[in-house]
């Protein structure tokens, strides 16, 4: 199972930093030699990992070299590897770059690197064979893609950055087939959506089906100061510091 991992953004809202902010430092752990702080975007490899994931496409802008020097060829029992999305152009356009290493035949999970949540078992409760959403409960919504879902789970809309959303449950992480990343992406090249989330309710209206699993516990967006602190708080009442 494949794993694309989003790196290409600036990161200003965290900014100045003198490396990438997905190698931001947060909390540590203990391995054979001591204990060593821990990139941010290792968390979300720690839980693609657990959640099946054996092959990780990184999308980088040419300016982090630091993260390939960083992760290298592999992470935990992942093999990595490198996209790069040549300048600024979103989300959508970050995930796509990784589809020509990914067959239809392939699943695929995407997760953002800013980003750290519980339960790390989470992408195991997500089908693989649909478009599999899993979700968060979060306390301010109207900064997320807020996911309203009806019966059996079924995706009804997605809220965007919605002032009111009608739910406080957002999307954290996605899964779902190689054949599904693809029609995603042809349907963005005629769009150039900002958003996934916004292309993922033009891919419903076109007649294919999402799903949202209300699994997840805690969701941290670590991409600003406030959620830094809040990052450390969550560690400490959900983790020890001993690596995986």
């Amino acid at each position: 199972m494949w794993g694309i991992i989003p790196a290409a953004g600036m990161g200003s809202r965290i900014q100045p930093l003198a490396f990438s902010k997905e190698l931001l430092p947060v909390g540590s752990y203990v391995n054979g030699t001591g204990e060593r702080p821990r990139a941010v975007s290792e968390y979300l490899i720690e839980r693609m990992v657990i959640g099946g994931v054996d092959k990780i496409c990184f999308v980088i802008s040419p300016g982090k070299a630091d993260i390939l020097n960083y992760f290298g060829g592999n992470a935990l029992s992942a093999e990595i590897f490198y996209a790069v999305q040549p300048k600024p152009a979103g989300l959508c356009d970050a995930i796509f770059r990784a589809c020509p290493l990914i067959a239809a035949g392939e699943h695929v999970v995407i997760g953002l690197p800013d980003t750290i949540w519980f339960p790390e078992t989470a992408l195991r409760f997500l089908p693989a064979d649909v478009l599999s959403l899993l979700l968060f409960p979060v306390s301010q919504p109207e900064h997320f893609d807020a996911v309203v879902t009806g019966s059996e789970d079924r995706v009804i809309k997605v809220q965007v950055k919605h002032a009111e959303p009608d739910t406080h449950w957002v999307w954290g992480a996605l899964k779902m087939p190689g054949v599904c990343l693809h029609q995603l992406r042809d349907l963005w090249l005629e769009r150039h959506d900002e958003y996934m989330g916004t292309l993922i309710n033009e891919y419903m209206a076109r007649g294919g089906r999402a799903y949202g699993f209300k699994v997840g516990e805690c969701y941290v967006d670590v991409g600003t100061l406030n959620g830094y602190r809040e990052a450390l708080r969550v560690l400490d009442a959900n983790c020890s510091t001993v690596a995986p």
